[in-house]
């Protein structure tokens, strides 16, 4: 593996979906660039992130990576199978371009109770690959729903030919080597006799068609690659490692088959005023020493705008108030969090001589020996009846 997904996430590979969701929420917080504008490799970080996440949150591309090391599955290298032990006689022998071993050992696996392999010819149709993106909103957007494009680089049908690949007017006939099948049969002698396989047509490419003309913008192929955007809808309530499916917007599919999906991961920004802790809201609001002690009414800021908080008398510092229903829409439902207001108490700098009295009052009657505010050499001269100059 060219990288470890679970490390990079800081997760055990026996994890289930939702510790890697929560996982990915934690790290993506705090690599997010916009939260460490002065770190050169947070978004470097942040992509590895997401690279991961993507990966692991996808149950067959988890599973392709747990098995071949990537998202993909087995691939060919050099000539060869890279990754897992599956079907060996087939992978390892029998894809040489050519190689007689591969028919000895399908018939092999035909004289001794194997499943019959066949290298497959590509005639019908082929799904198009999925895709992935990750798009940004703020915790307003977030609050209250949002409408955004996104831009993917895609494979898609050549307008130019319509995806058949041929020039508009030249002729597309049938394929003279494979009889429009797609497929031809090579036979191989062996020991053991003649052995039969069918491998996909080396003239048509597995299509069972020739073009007289191929077509000048696509060379043939029926495709083009074009920056597409796309338009996603956010629910109310998105949260960072939500991941929503577009169906076919992916890759155009081949020989008629279906466009692939993309995959959209949400990424909620953090906020200058509020912390999100699933569906509620934490804000830190500082109140002064006499509203703590006497209570009363204190303006604080929502996502809707400015509401009155009710502090109840003799408040202490690190206490939270609750104001329910203000926090941010639930995803599926209809309800919503809370906002946690946290507070602390603002102790005063500079106080008038009567605030002082006041206070040095307070402090005697809760038994406490407080200090006057004086020095100790203007202490000492009202005690011997000296006089400031």
């Amino acid at each position: 593996m060219s990288k470890d997904y679970y490390e990079i996430l800081g997760v055990g590979k026996d994890v289930d979906q939702d510790e890697i969701k929560q996982a990915f929420r934690n790290l993506a917080k705090k690599y997010h660039p916009d939260a460490n504008p002065d770190d050169p490799t947070a978004e470097a970080k942040f992509k590895e992130i997401n690279e991961a996440y993507e990966v692991l949150s996808d149950p067959d591309k988890r599973s392709n990576y747990d098995a071949y090391g990537n998202a993909d599955g087995p691939v060919f290298q050099g000539g060869g199978y890279a990754g897992g032990g599956q079907d060996p006689f087939g992978r390892i022998f029998g894809d040489f371009g050519g190689s007689p071993f591969g028919d000895i050992f399908d018939q092999f696996e035909n004289l001794f109770g194997g499943s019959t392999r066949r290298t497959r010819a590509d005639t019908g149709p082929v799904r198009g690959r999925d895709m992935e993106a990750v798009v940004e909103i703020s915790l307003e957007e977030a609050f209250t729903g949002v409408e955004k494009d996104v831009t993917v680089r895609r494979v898609e049908q050549c307008s130019h030919c319509g995806g058949t690949g041929a020039e508009p007017g030249s002729k597309v006939t049938t394929c003279s080597t494979c009889h429009g099948t797609g497929q031809v049969k090579t036979s191989v002698g062996t020991m053991f006799g003649t052995m039969t396989t069918m491998r996909t047509c080396p003239t048509c490419g597995g299509t069972g068609k020739t073009v007289e003309k191929p077509c000048s913008r696509c060379g043939g192929s029926g495709e083009t690659i074009k920056d597409a955007v796309i338009s996603v809808k956010i629910p109310a309530g998105a949260d960072s490692g939500l991941r929503l499916r577009l169906t076919g917007q992916g890759d155009a599919g081949k020989r008629g088959g279906p466009s692939g999906d993309l995959y959209v991961n949400v990424m909620v920004k953090p906020h200058p005023l509020f912390q999100r802790q699933g569906d509620d809201l934490i804000l830190d609001r500082v109140i002064s020493f006499p509203l703590a002690a006497l209570g009363g009414v204190v303006s604080v800021p929502t996502l809707e705008g400015e509401v009155d908080l009710t502090v109840p008398a003799g408040t202490q510092p690190g206490a939270v108030l609750r104001l329910r229903g203000k926090g941010m829409p639930r995803l599926r439902g209809k309800s919503r969090g809370d906002m946690l207001v946290r507070l602390n108490v603002r102790v005063p700098t500079r106080l008038s001589p009567e605030e002082k009295e006041l206070l040095m009052q307070l402090g005697v009657s809760e038994g406490e020996e407080l200090s006057d505010g004086k020095s100790f050499f203007k202490r000492f001269k009202d005690a011997v009846g000296g006089k400031d100059d």
